[in-house]
Protein backbone atom coordinates (compact mmCIF):
# COMPACT_ATOMS: atom_id res chain seq x y z
CA UNK A 1 0.00 0.00 0.00
CA UNK A 2 1.56 3.44 -1.36
CA UNK A 3 1.37 6.27 0.98
CA UNK A 4 2.26 9.93 0.18
CA UNK A 5 1.41 11.84 2.65
CA UNK A 6 -1.23 11.18 6.18
CA UNK A 7 -2.44 13.95 8.58
CA UNK A 8 -0.66 12.87 11.74
CA UNK A 9 -3.89 13.83 13.76
CA UNK A 10 -6.23 12.03 11.88
CA UNK A 11 -4.66 8.75 12.16
CA UNK A 12 -4.19 9.18 16.14
CA UNK A 13 -7.79 9.73 16.30
CA UNK A 14 -8.28 6.26 14.39
CA UNK A 15 -6.43 4.57 16.85
CA UNK A 16 -2.79 5.12 15.48
CA UNK A 17 -0.12 5.08 18.43
CA UNK A 18 2.47 7.70 18.79
CA UNK A 19 4.54 4.50 19.11
CA UNK A 20 3.70 3.61 16.15
CA UNK A 21 4.30 6.65 14.03
CA UNK A 22 7.63 7.13 15.88
CA UNK A 23 9.38 3.35 14.99
CA UNK A 24 7.35 3.34 11.82
CA UNK A 25 5.06 0.30 12.77
CA UNK A 26 2.59 1.47 10.82
CA UNK A 27 1.01 -1.84 9.40
CA UNK A 28 -1.83 -1.76 6.67
CA UNK A 29 -3.87 -3.37 8.99
CA UNK A 30 -3.73 -0.68 11.32
CA UNK A 31 -4.21 1.88 8.58
CA UNK A 32 -7.21 -0.29 7.77
CA UNK A 33 -8.42 0.11 11.21
CA UNK A 34 -8.03 3.78 11.81
CA UNK A 35 -11.06 5.85 10.98
CA UNK A 36 -9.67 8.52 8.38
CA UNK A 37 -12.87 10.98 8.28
CA UNK A 38 -13.33 13.40 6.07
CA UNK A 39 -13.79 16.08 9.33
CA UNK A 40 -10.43 14.72 10.28
CA UNK A 41 -8.89 15.33 7.12
CA UNK A 42 -10.47 19.15 6.23
CA UNK A 43 -11.42 20.31 10.00
CA UNK A 44 -7.62 19.94 10.94
CA UNK A 45 -5.93 22.71 10.95
CA UNK A 46 -3.22 22.55 8.47
CA UNK A 47 0.37 24.52 9.80
CA UNK A 48 2.59 23.49 6.99
CA UNK A 49 4.55 26.50 5.37
CA UNK A 50 5.61 24.36 2.48
CA UNK A 51 2.92 24.09 -0.68
CA UNK A 52 0.16 21.52 -1.63
CA UNK A 53 0.56 20.12 -4.76
CA UNK A 54 -2.80 19.43 -6.68
CA UNK A 55 -3.11 17.84 -9.90
CA UNK A 56 -1.34 19.39 -12.85
CA UNK A 57 -2.67 18.76 -16.62
CA UNK A 58 -3.71 20.22 -19.92
CA UNK A 59 -6.71 21.26 -20.67
CA UNK A 60 -7.31 18.46 -22.91
CA UNK A 61 -6.57 16.12 -19.80
CA UNK A 62 -9.37 17.43 -17.86
CA UNK A 63 -11.04 14.38 -16.01
CA UNK A 64 -14.20 12.88 -18.08
CA UNK A 65 -16.91 13.25 -14.96
CA UNK A 66 -15.45 15.32 -12.78
CA UNK A 67 -16.61 15.96 -9.37
CA UNK A 68 -18.52 19.44 -8.22
CA UNK A 69 -15.35 21.42 -6.69
CA UNK A 70 -12.84 19.33 -7.90
CA UNK A 71 -9.56 21.21 -8.59
CA UNK A 72 -5.93 21.25 -10.79
CA UNK A 73 -3.29 23.37 -12.45
CA UNK A 74 -4.63 23.58 -16.35
CA UNK A 75 -1.04 23.94 -18.00
CA UNK A 76 -2.77 25.23 -21.17
CA UNK A 77 -4.19 28.35 -19.55
CA UNK A 78 -1.41 28.74 -16.99
CA UNK A 79 -4.62 29.25 -14.29
CA UNK A 80 -5.61 27.09 -11.38
CA UNK A 81 -9.40 25.81 -12.03
CA UNK A 82 -12.16 23.96 -10.35
CA UNK A 83 -15.67 22.31 -11.60
CA UNK A 84 -18.27 24.12 -10.83
CA UNK A 85 -20.87 21.08 -11.58
CA UNK A 86 -21.30 22.47 -15.07
CA UNK A 87 -18.44 24.02 -16.20
CA UNK A 88 -14.50 24.47 -15.55
CA UNK A 89 -13.69 27.71 -14.00
CA UNK A 90 -9.95 29.75 -14.11
CA UNK A 91 -9.25 31.27 -11.31
CA UNK A 92 -6.78 33.80 -12.83
CA UNK A 93 -7.93 36.62 -15.53
CA UNK A 94 -7.64 34.97 -18.64
CA UNK A 95 -7.02 37.44 -21.39
CA UNK A 96 -8.76 37.43 -25.19
CA UNK A 97 -8.21 38.52 -28.33
CA UNK A 98 -11.47 39.89 -29.64
CA UNK A 99 -9.59 40.86 -33.14
CA UNK A 100 -6.79 42.28 -34.97
CA UNK A 101 -7.57 44.63 -37.48
CA UNK A 102 -4.69 44.85 -40.48
CA UNK A 103 -2.29 42.76 -42.15
CA UNK A 104 1.41 41.87 -42.49
CA UNK A 105 3.01 41.74 -45.60
CA UNK A 106 6.56 40.75 -46.83
CA UNK A 107 8.14 44.57 -46.94
CA UNK A 108 7.47 46.96 -44.79
CA UNK A 109 5.79 47.72 -41.08
CA UNK A 110 2.17 47.72 -41.01
CA UNK A 111 -0.50 48.95 -37.91
CA UNK A 112 -2.18 45.78 -36.28
CA UNK A 113 -4.91 46.77 -34.36
CA UNK A 114 -6.10 44.87 -31.32
CA UNK A 115 -9.11 44.49 -29.17
CA UNK A 116 -8.91 42.27 -26.14
CA UNK A 117 -11.02 41.46 -22.73
CA UNK A 118 -9.92 40.68 -19.49
CA UNK A 119 -6.53 42.17 -20.01
CA UNK A 120 -4.01 43.80 -17.53
CA UNK A 121 -2.77 47.32 -18.65
CA UNK A 122 0.49 46.20 -20.40
CA UNK A 123 0.86 42.91 -21.93
CA UNK A 124 3.01 40.82 -24.22
CA UNK A 125 2.82 40.22 -27.64
CA UNK A 126 3.96 36.81 -29.00
CA UNK A 127 4.32 35.77 -32.58
CA UNK A 128 4.77 32.11 -33.58
CA UNK A 129 5.39 30.02 -36.67
CA UNK A 130 4.58 26.20 -36.64
CA UNK A 131 4.03 26.41 -33.15
CA UNK A 132 7.29 28.20 -32.14
CA UNK A 133 7.66 31.49 -31.03
CA UNK A 134 10.30 33.28 -32.58
CA UNK A 135 9.42 37.17 -31.96
CA UNK A 136 8.17 38.34 -28.80
CA UNK A 137 7.15 42.25 -27.73
CA UNK A 138 7.06 43.12 -24.29
CA UNK A 139 5.65 45.99 -22.28
CA UNK A 140 2.83 46.53 -24.56
CA UNK A 141 0.29 49.19 -22.91
CA UNK A 142 -3.41 48.38 -23.52
CA UNK A 143 -5.86 51.60 -23.29
CA UNK A 144 -9.73 50.95 -22.89
CA UNK A 145 -9.19 47.09 -24.12
CA UNK A 146 -7.35 48.16 -27.00
CA UNK A 147 -3.94 49.16 -28.28
CA UNK A 148 -2.09 49.63 -32.10
CA UNK A 149 1.23 47.82 -32.70
CA UNK A 150 3.44 48.41 -35.50
CA UNK A 151 4.70 45.39 -36.75
CA UNK A 152 8.37 44.55 -35.98
CA UNK A 153 10.87 44.05 -38.98
CA UNK A 154 11.42 40.20 -37.60
CA UNK A 155 7.77 39.34 -38.23
CA UNK A 156 7.14 41.71 -41.42
CA UNK A 157 10.36 40.01 -42.91
CA UNK A 158 8.78 36.59 -42.89
CA UNK A 159 8.06 35.31 -46.32
CA UNK A 160 4.78 35.29 -48.72
CA UNK A 161 2.41 32.90 -47.27
CA UNK A 162 3.72 31.92 -44.58
CA UNK A 163 0.96 31.79 -41.48
CA UNK A 164 1.64 33.92 -38.53
CA UNK A 165 -0.15 32.87 -34.99
CA UNK A 166 -0.07 35.93 -33.17
CA UNK A 167 -1.06 35.98 -28.79
CA UNK A 168 -0.68 37.30 -25.87
CA UNK A 169 0.43 37.29 -22.64
CA UNK A 170 -1.29 39.18 -19.43
CA UNK A 171 1.29 40.83 -17.13
CA UNK A 172 1.15 37.85 -14.52
CA UNK A 173 2.27 35.78 -17.31
CA UNK A 174 -1.37 34.47 -18.14
CA UNK A 175 -1.57 33.14 -21.48
CA UNK A 176 -4.45 34.24 -23.86
CA UNK A 177 -7.49 31.90 -24.53
CA UNK A 178 -7.12 32.57 -28.42
CA UNK A 179 -4.64 33.12 -30.85
CA UNK A 180 -5.42 34.89 -34.33
CA UNK A 181 -3.72 33.97 -37.44
CA UNK A 182 -2.31 36.48 -40.08
CA UNK A 183 -0.94 34.79 -44.09
CA UNK A 184 1.79 37.51 -44.67
CA UNK A 185 0.62 39.48 -47.72
CA UNK A 186 3.01 40.48 -50.95
CA UNK A 187 3.24 44.46 -50.47
CA UNK A 188 1.68 46.73 -53.16
CA UNK A 189 3.92 47.58 -56.16
CA UNK A 190 4.12 49.69 -58.97
CA UNK A 191 4.91 53.46 -60.23
CA UNK A 192 8.04 55.20 -57.76
CA UNK A 193 7.23 54.25 -53.88
CA UNK A 194 8.10 57.26 -50.97
CA UNK A 195 6.35 57.20 -48.18
CA UNK A 196 5.00 60.18 -45.84
CA UNK A 197 4.31 59.77 -41.74
CA UNK A 198 2.02 56.89 -42.04
CA UNK A 199 1.64 57.06 -45.97
CA UNK A 200 3.04 54.89 -48.43
CA UNK A 201 2.78 56.47 -51.71
CA UNK A 202 2.85 55.22 -55.34
CA UNK A 203 3.11 57.82 -58.05
CA UNK A 204 3.06 57.44 -61.88
CA UNK A 205 3.91 59.31 -64.19
CA UNK A 206 3.42 56.73 -67.20
CA UNK A 207 1.01 54.17 -67.51
CA UNK A 208 1.88 50.82 -65.47
CA UNK A 209 0.09 48.86 -62.99
CA UNK A 210 0.01 48.55 -58.73
CA UNK A 211 -0.34 45.13 -58.20
CA UNK A 212 -1.52 43.31 -54.55
CA UNK A 213 -3.58 46.54 -53.84
CA UNK A 214 -4.79 47.44 -49.65
CA UNK A 215 -8.68 48.47 -49.30
CA UNK A 216 -9.30 52.58 -48.44
CA UNK A 217 -6.64 53.55 -50.71
CA UNK A 218 -6.88 57.64 -51.80
CA UNK A 219 -5.98 58.52 -55.41
CA UNK A 220 -5.32 61.85 -57.08
CA UNK A 221 -5.66 61.38 -61.17
CA UNK A 222 -5.19 64.42 -63.64
CA UNK A 223 -5.72 63.84 -67.19
CA UNK A 224 -3.08 65.13 -70.10
CA UNK A 225 -3.44 68.62 -71.03
CA UNK A 226 -4.72 70.75 -73.98
CA UNK A 227 -2.45 71.95 -76.45
CA UNK A 228 -2.63 75.89 -77.60
CA UNK A 229 -4.03 76.73 -80.99
CA UNK A 230 -1.32 78.72 -83.18
CA UNK A 231 -3.55 81.98 -84.56
CA UNK A 232 -4.42 84.34 -82.25
CA UNK A 233 -5.41 81.69 -80.32
CA UNK A 234 -6.32 80.01 -76.82
CA UNK A 235 -4.36 78.81 -74.60
CA UNK A 236 -4.91 74.95 -73.85
CA UNK A 237 -7.13 73.69 -70.91
CA UNK A 238 -6.23 71.56 -68.32
CA UNK A 239 -6.47 67.58 -67.88
CA UNK A 240 -9.38 66.70 -65.54
CA UNK A 241 -8.45 66.83 -61.90
CA UNK A 242 -10.06 63.91 -59.48
CA UNK A 243 -9.36 62.70 -56.30
CA UNK A 244 -10.86 60.87 -53.03
CA UNK A 245 -10.80 58.26 -50.67
CA UNK A 246 -11.92 55.03 -50.28
CA UNK A 247 -10.96 52.76 -53.56
CA UNK A 248 -11.19 49.20 -52.29
CA UNK A 249 -10.35 47.51 -55.32
CA UNK A 250 -9.79 43.47 -55.40
CA UNK A 251 -7.17 42.95 -58.10
CA UNK A 252 -4.66 44.45 -59.53
CA UNK A 253 -5.20 47.51 -60.84
CA UNK A 254 -4.15 49.25 -64.00
CA UNK A 255 -3.32 53.17 -64.61
CA UNK A 256 -3.08 54.94 -67.43
CA UNK A 257 -1.80 57.85 -67.42
CA UNK A 258 -2.94 60.51 -70.50
CA UNK A 259 -0.51 62.03 -72.74
CA UNK A 260 -0.48 66.44 -73.03
CA UNK A 261 -2.18 67.12 -76.33
CA UNK A 262 0.36 68.05 -78.86
CA UNK A 263 1.01 71.65 -80.35
CA UNK A 264 -0.41 72.32 -83.52
CA UNK A 265 1.26 74.02 -86.13
CA UNK A 266 0.30 77.76 -87.85
CA UNK A 267 -3.34 78.01 -88.66
CA UNK A 268 -4.00 74.24 -89.14
CA UNK A 269 -7.20 74.32 -86.48
CA UNK A 270 -7.44 73.90 -82.64
CA UNK A 271 -5.00 72.64 -79.91
CA UNK A 272 -5.21 69.03 -79.70
CA UNK A 273 -7.19 67.58 -76.47
CA UNK A 274 -5.24 66.22 -73.99
CA UNK A 275 -5.45 62.22 -73.15
CA UNK A 276 -7.86 60.77 -70.11
CA UNK A 277 -5.91 58.92 -67.46
CA UNK A 278 -7.65 56.21 -65.65
CA UNK A 279 -8.00 54.16 -62.81
CA UNK A 280 -9.39 49.99 -62.98
CA UNK A 281 -9.48 47.41 -61.06
CA UNK A 282 -12.02 44.95 -60.70
CA UNK A 283 -14.10 45.85 -57.13
CA UNK A 284 -14.14 49.61 -57.91
CA UNK A 285 -15.62 51.48 -60.63
CA UNK A 286 -13.02 53.22 -63.33
CA UNK A 287 -11.54 56.53 -62.19
CA UNK A 288 -11.70 58.19 -65.36
CA UNK A 289 -10.39 61.86 -65.81
CA UNK A 290 -10.90 63.79 -69.45
CA UNK A 291 -8.47 64.92 -71.13
CA UNK A 292 -7.95 68.91 -71.01
CA UNK A 293 -9.37 70.67 -73.82
CA UNK A 294 -7.48 72.46 -77.07
CA UNK A 295 -7.35 75.99 -77.60
CA UNK A 296 -9.31 77.88 -80.07
CA UNK A 297 -8.24 79.13 -83.33
CA UNK A 298 -8.81 82.48 -85.26
CA UNK A 299 -9.41 80.87 -88.21
CA UNK A 300 -12.68 80.01 -89.20
CA UNK A 301 -13.66 81.34 -85.23
CA UNK A 302 -13.10 77.65 -84.15
CA UNK A 303 -14.17 77.78 -80.37
CA UNK A 304 -12.02 76.55 -77.75
CA UNK A 305 -13.00 72.72 -77.18
CA UNK A 306 -14.44 70.88 -74.38
CA UNK A 307 -12.46 68.84 -71.98
CA UNK A 308 -11.47 68.13 -68.38
CA UNK A 309 -11.18 72.05 -68.57
CA UNK A 310 -12.17 74.02 -71.49
CA UNK A 311 -9.55 75.37 -73.86
CA UNK A 312 -9.91 79.29 -74.22
CA UNK A 313 -11.72 81.02 -77.34
CA UNK A 314 -9.33 82.31 -80.19
CA UNK A 315 -9.71 86.35 -79.91
CA UNK A 316 -12.99 85.64 -81.83
CA UNK A 317 -14.55 82.69 -80.38
CA UNK A 318 -16.04 81.03 -77.19
CA UNK A 319 -14.10 78.77 -74.39
CA UNK A 320 -14.73 75.40 -74.52
CA UNK A 321 -16.58 73.80 -71.51
CA UNK A 322 -15.00 71.79 -68.25
CA UNK A 323 -15.99 69.09 -67.32
CA UNK A 324 -18.25 68.92 -63.89
CA UNK A 325 -16.43 67.47 -60.78
CA UNK A 326 -13.06 67.78 -62.83
CA UNK A 327 -12.36 71.17 -63.93
CA UNK A 328 -13.47 74.91 -65.47
CA UNK A 329 -14.58 76.48 -68.74
CA UNK A 330 -11.98 78.33 -70.64
CA UNK A 331 -12.48 82.28 -71.32
CA UNK A 332 -13.68 83.85 -74.70
CA UNK A 333 -11.95 85.88 -77.32
CA UNK A 334 -12.37 89.71 -77.37
CA UNK A 335 -14.84 89.07 -80.34
CA UNK A 336 -13.14 92.11 -82.33
CA UNK A 337 -10.92 92.04 -85.39
CA UNK A 338 -7.13 93.66 -85.40
CA UNK A 339 -5.92 95.17 -83.23
CA UNK A 340 -7.88 93.26 -80.96
CA UNK A 341 -6.47 89.86 -81.61
CA UNK A 342 -6.33 88.64 -77.77
CA UNK A 343 -6.93 84.73 -77.16
CA UNK A 344 -8.20 83.60 -73.81
CA UNK A 345 -6.77 81.37 -71.16
CA UNK A 346 -7.66 77.77 -70.67
CA UNK A 347 -8.98 76.36 -68.21
CA UNK A 348 -7.76 75.38 -64.87
CA UNK A 349 -8.44 72.59 -61.98
CA UNK A 350 -9.24 75.64 -59.55
CA UNK A 351 -10.58 78.40 -61.89
CA UNK A 352 -11.80 79.27 -64.96
CA UNK A 353 -9.77 80.85 -67.81
CA UNK A 354 -9.94 84.74 -68.38
CA UNK A 355 -11.33 86.27 -71.20
CA UNK A 356 -9.00 88.08 -73.78
CA UNK A 357 -8.89 91.94 -73.35
CA UNK A 358 -7.93 94.09 -76.44
CA UNK A 359 -4.42 92.90 -77.75
CA UNK A 360 -3.57 90.88 -74.46
CA UNK A 361 -4.01 87.56 -73.98
CA UNK A 362 -6.27 85.80 -71.02
CA UNK A 363 -4.55 84.25 -68.33
CA UNK A 364 -5.06 80.15 -67.86
CA UNK A 365 -7.19 79.23 -65.04
CA UNK A 366 -5.58 78.67 -61.92
CA UNK A 367 -4.44 74.71 -60.58
CA UNK A 368 -5.76 72.91 -57.81
CA UNK A 369 -3.41 71.75 -54.58
CA UNK A 370 -3.25 68.49 -53.20
CA UNK A 371 -1.08 67.11 -49.96
CA UNK A 372 -1.57 63.42 -51.40
CA UNK A 373 2.27 63.23 -51.50
CA UNK A 374 2.53 65.08 -48.30
CA UNK A 375 3.31 68.41 -48.84
CA UNK A 376 1.10 70.45 -50.96
CA UNK A 377 1.80 70.59 -54.68
CA UNK A 378 -0.42 72.86 -57.22
CA UNK A 379 -1.11 71.19 -60.98
CA UNK A 380 -3.51 71.52 -63.66
CA UNK A 381 -3.23 75.07 -64.47
CA UNK A 382 -4.62 76.43 -67.84
CA UNK A 383 -2.66 77.68 -70.85
CA UNK A 384 -2.02 81.33 -71.33
CA UNK A 385 -4.40 83.06 -74.38
CA UNK A 386 -2.02 84.76 -77.11
CA UNK A 387 -1.36 88.05 -77.43
CA UNK A 388 -1.18 90.55 -80.58
CA UNK A 389 2.39 89.96 -81.62
CA UNK A 390 3.54 91.32 -78.59
CA UNK A 391 5.15 88.45 -76.46
CA UNK A 392 4.79 90.34 -73.50
CA UNK A 393 1.13 90.91 -73.74
CA UNK A 394 0.33 87.24 -73.65
CA UNK A 395 -1.25 85.53 -70.86
CA UNK A 396 -0.17 83.93 -68.00
CA UNK A 397 -0.25 80.31 -67.60
CA UNK A 398 -2.20 79.41 -64.75
CA UNK A 399 -0.81 77.86 -61.62
CA UNK A 400 -0.02 75.04 -61.29
CA UNK A 401 2.30 74.63 -64.39
CA UNK A 402 -0.05 76.13 -67.02
CA UNK A 403 2.28 77.21 -70.21
CA UNK A 404 2.30 81.14 -71.37
CA UNK A 405 0.61 82.88 -74.38
CA UNK A 406 3.33 84.15 -77.04
CA UNK A 407 2.24 86.99 -79.34
CA UNK A 408 4.93 85.42 -81.99
CA UNK A 409 7.14 82.06 -81.75
CA UNK A 410 6.74 78.97 -80.62
CA UNK A 411 4.54 78.40 -77.61
CA UNK A 412 5.00 77.24 -74.38
CA UNK A 413 4.41 73.99 -73.29
CA UNK A 414 2.55 73.14 -70.03
CA UNK A 415 4.56 71.57 -67.33
CA UNK A 416 5.29 67.57 -67.67
CA UNK A 417 3.28 65.73 -65.15
CA UNK A 418 0.92 67.89 -64.11
CA UNK A 419 -1.76 68.50 -67.00
CA UNK A 420 -1.77 71.70 -67.26
CA UNK A 421 -2.59 73.18 -70.30
CA UNK A 422 -0.19 74.77 -73.69
CA UNK A 423 0.40 78.23 -74.47
CA UNK A 424 -1.63 79.48 -77.29
CA UNK A 425 0.24 81.61 -80.03
CA UNK A 426 0.00 83.88 -83.30
CA UNK A 427 1.57 83.73 -86.38
CA UNK A 428 4.50 84.46 -88.26
CA UNK A 429 6.60 81.62 -87.03
CA UNK A 430 7.10 78.81 -89.82
CA UNK A 431 7.76 75.81 -88.44
CA UNK A 432 6.81 76.93 -85.18
CA UNK A 433 3.93 75.06 -83.08
CA UNK A 434 1.86 75.96 -80.67
CA UNK A 435 2.38 75.03 -76.68
CA UNK A 436 1.92 71.27 -75.77
CA UNK A 437 -0.26 70.28 -73.13
CA UNK A 438 1.46 68.93 -69.81
CA UNK A 439 1.20 64.95 -69.62
CA UNK A 440 -1.32 63.61 -66.27
CA UNK A 441 -0.74 62.12 -63.19
CA UNK A 442 -1.91 59.19 -60.97
CA UNK A 443 -1.35 59.23 -57.29
CA UNK A 444 -1.78 56.05 -55.10
CA UNK A 445 -1.77 56.23 -51.46
CA UNK A 446 -2.87 54.46 -48.14
CA UNK A 447 -2.12 54.02 -44.61
CA UNK A 448 0.67 51.24 -43.22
Amino acid sequence: MAIDKINATALLDGGVSTADLADGAVTAAKLDAAAVTPMAVSDTANTSTGGFTVPTGTTAQRPGSPDTGESRMNTTTGSLEYYDGSSWISTNLIPNISSITGNINNSYATNLVFALTNNTDSVSVIFSEGGTAFHTVTGQSVSSGSFTLAVPSQVYGQTTGDTISISIRNSDGTPSGNAITKTVIAAPVGGTITTSGSYRIHTFTSSGTLTNPVANTEYLCIAGGGAGANRHAGGGGAGGYRTATGLNPTGTITVTVGAGGAGTAYNVGQGNDGGSSSIAAAGITTVTSVGGGGGGMYGGSLVGRPGGSGGGGSSVSNGGSGTSGQGNDGGDGTGQNAPDYGGAGGGGAGGAGSNGSGSAGGNGGAGAASSITGSSVTRAGGGGGASYNNDSAGGNGGSGGGGNGRGQGAGYSGTVNTGSGGGGTTHNSPGSNAGSGGSGIVILRYTV
